[in-house]
């Protein structure tokens, strides 16, 4: 078990896209992970300029849109939850 939880707390994203439902994140090891937008309702009702504008946070363990006061962590993802 200490080894899922160390490997999910240094999981680090490097891209970040959506198509109509989901908000998918790479992670810096490959991975790709997708959550359903409806999780994030600042991110479903955002449009597509506003999506766009992310940048990572803390050497990518958490992803920031500016324009929607929203963060997002990459251990939140992972968690599926």
């Amino acid at each position: 078990m200490n080894t899922l939880v160390s490997k999910v707390s240094e999981a680090r994203a490097s891209d970040v896209w959506f198509d109509s439902d989901m908000l998918h994140v790479r992670l810096l090891d490959g991975r790709e992970i997708s959550s359903p937008l409806a999780w994030f309702p600042r991110l479903r009702d955002a449009t597509a300029d506003q999506r766009a504008k992310w940048r990572l946070i803390g050497r990518g363990i958490g992803i920031h849109w500016e324009e929607l006061d929203e963060d997002i962590s990459v251990e939140f993802l992972l968690k599926g939850y």
